[in-house]
């Protein structure tokens, strides 16, 4: 929602200052100039990205214009779950959440949190490194070593979206610039026209380099800055696993390892210890 009220003040300030100064919006609409500067940049988007960075990129951008999913009430709800896996595992022994491991979808203890069962992604971070608590013989420092390397991964592939933009928006000024010289040349062999009309054409060719360098900077790049911020708020939900999950293979009971996870967590997300314990509750009555 901020994207799009992000450019209404955009379009606003730069359109209503033009008007405000005497200018005629309508010697803006430009639409030949606009097909060569976005024409070209598609092009140019697609000859330089793989299929896979196309389909990263074109999956990744619908998701900014929501509002972030990383909550307070989704960090409470993903602590609790840990805290309720972790202390079943202190009661009843680590071969007692195999089946919730195997079968979350089912699991009495994942099923109470719908919103973490949702995202398969996180789901499947946290039992896949339960299922190698369970049956691996890996020490701490093997787990931390794989996880490391894992969310290195999920970082490079969160990147692809951010750089692809980030191109493409370097790229726009440029595309308007040559949208303007095209209009350059169209002005140049038009010279047997009268002062009048030639000035529309100058005013015309010029209006390309405008284009994009607002739609880049206005517009494109500030999307590649939007998509980074999300990943780290997701990496930083990786690492509250990470931290947690590691802090109970070295021993530390429930309470604390999940404590653990919390202070890594951004602190205008981060529960207060109250907080969370209250949660505990709750989640325990149900």
């Amino acid at each position: 929602m901020l994207v799009i009220v992000g450019y209404v003040i955009i379009i606003l300030s730069v359109f209503g200052g033009f008007a405000l100064a005497g200018g005629h919006l309508a010697s803006l609409w430009q639409p030949v100039e606009l097909l060569m500067i976005g024409g070209a940049a598609i092009g140019a988007f697609v000859v330089g990205n793989s299929s896979k960075a196309l389909k990263a990129t074109l999956k990744a951008l619908p998701t900014v214009f929501k509002g972030s999913k990383y909550t307070k009430a989704l960090y409470m709800d993903l602590m609790t779950l840990l805290y309720e896996v972790l202390g079943k595992i202190r009661k009843e022994g680590l071969m007692s959440i195999e089946a919730d491991v195997d079968d979350p979808a089912n699991s009495p203890i994942f099923t109470k949190y719908p919103d973490i069962l949702a995202d398969h992604h996180i789901t499947e971070f946290i039992t896949d490194y339960l299922r190698l608590m369970v049956g691996g013989n890996l020490n701490s420092l093997e787990i931390e070593s794989l996880m490391d390397s894992e969310l290195e991964t999920h970082h490079q592939e969160g990147e692809v979206p951010i750089h692809t933009i980030s191109k493409l928006g370097d790229g726009l000024p440029a595309f308007g610039i040559v949208a303007a010289v095209m209009g350059v040349v169209h002005t140049m062999e038009s010279v047997h026209l009268p002062p009048a009309e030639l000035g529309i054409l100058i005013a015309a060719a010029l209006v390309g380099t405008f284009l994009g360098i607002l739609l880049a900077y206005g517009f494109v790049s500030p999307l590649a800055g939007k998509l980074e911020h999300s990943l780290h708020e997701s990496s930083k939900l990786y690492e509250c696993i990470k931290i947690t999950l590691l802090a109970n293979l070295n021993g530390y009971s429930p309470v604390l390892a999940v404590e653990f996870g919390r202070k890594v967590l951004f602190t205008t997300e981060r529960p207060s210890f109250a907080e969370l314990e209250e949660h505990v509750k709750q989640s325990k009555s149900k």
